[in-house]
């Protein structure tokens, strides 16, 4: 009697309900959970469960892929028309000016050119990053922590590393994804990024290429300009400054009517290259201040909806590493470290 009143109290049965018998999808161990949980970690393969997710449909996924392709197809046209139109528009201009200066712009034109058209196919034709492929779904093959805080991935029905996101737009999971481009038509991961921001600054450069010499340009073909009455004005006065300022603007109005349609290219590229540098510019400093927080768009994202606990170094190395420079400068220059090394001593 003593021997089963001591097994009474050492062992009991109690019994399980089946909302708490829950199967891994990554290792397909069963679990007991001591309560009901809508999103669980698994012990063994460290793969992250939620159940609440019900399998979504790719909508619209042919429309999205046809919008992306009609603004690449858009963007390379323009691309194609600021090279062509400049070189007609510009260079018979500089030509005339000095035969020197038509070859050095020249020669600029076709590296700017070319490094802009090549570093924009690279970054819309080139797959954008694939996650690695792992064995996931049973024990045999799934060892100990195989599937750290790996995920599911309801649309593409494999599973998801933590750097990995899902693009609707691409319909398939990308590496370091940053983000989605609909102007290149394709996503910024970890395969494209480093050319993403190489379009980037060659865009910039040519940008800017482009507003200097065709102001230079207009301003040897821009007709006579003709003021009225502006040499009249004396002292200085809000009404006066007003008036000033529309006899200008008529007079430079009344001479561009006269301009020819190489002069109306001219402005046309003006306008147009100053407003893209503006803003490709504002771009490329978002995307080099992301690298050098060592985040990406979507990471910067997700630590702002998280309460920023997770805070990563900021430091011109992450900048280095981004463009494959795992090292320190101070590694190619053993002058600057040794001398930095005497100083703390």
């Amino acid at each position: 009697m003593a021997e089963s009143a001591e097994s009474s109290k050492d062992y009991f049965v109690t019994t399980v309900t089946e909302d708490h018998d829950i199967t891994c999808w990554g290792c397909g161990l069963r679990l007991l959970l001591p309560s009901y949980a809508p999103v669980f970690k698994c012990g063994w393969c460290g793969a992250i469960t939620n159940q609440n997710v019900n399998k979504p449909e790719n909508k619209w996924l042919w429309g999205r892929r046809l919008r992306d392709r009609c603004f690449v197809v858009i963007l390379f046209v323009f691309i194609l028309f600021v090279i062509c139109g400049g070189v007609w528009a510009v260079y018979p201009v500089l030509f005339s000016i000095s035969y020197t200066l038509g070859i050095v712009n020249s020669i600029l034109t076709v590296i700017l050119a070319a490094t802009t058209v090549s570093t924009f196919c690279l970054s819309a034709f080139r797959c954008a990053g694939t996650p690695p492929t792992v064995l996931w779904g049973s024990y045999p093959v799934v060892g100990k922590g195989d599937l750290e805080n790996y995920t599911f991935c309801h649309y593409c029905s494999k599973p998801k590393s933590p750097r990995a996101h899902h693009c609707r737009s691409c319909g398939t999971c990308v590496l370091d994804m940053d983000h989605h481009c609909p102007f290149i038509g394709n996503c910024v991961g970890a395969s494209n990024h480093r050319h993403f921001i190489a379009f980037l600054f060659a865009a910039v450069s040519s940008t800017i290429y482009v507003s200097i010499m065709s102001m230079y340009a207009s301003l040897h073909i821009w007709p006579p300009v003709k003021y009225r009455s502006i040499g009249h004005l004396n002292g200085f006065s809000s009404h006066i400054a007003i008036q000033a300022f529309k006899e200008v603007f008529l007079a430079f109005a009344s001479s561009a009517v006269q301009l020819s349609a190489r002069g109306l290219i001219l402005v046309y590229l003006f306008i147009s290259s100053v407003s893209l540098q503006i803003g490709l510019s504002v771009l490329l400093w978002q995307q080099l201040s992301y690298i050098y927080e060592g985040k990406t768009y979507l990471g910067h994202l997700s630590s702002q909806g998280s309460g920023g606990d997770h805070i990563e170094e900021k430091d011109c190395q992450n900048i280095l590493r981004f463009f494959g420079c795992p090292y320190s400068i101070s590694r190619y220059f053993p002058s600057l470290r040794n001398s930095h090394k005497r100083h703390t001593k």
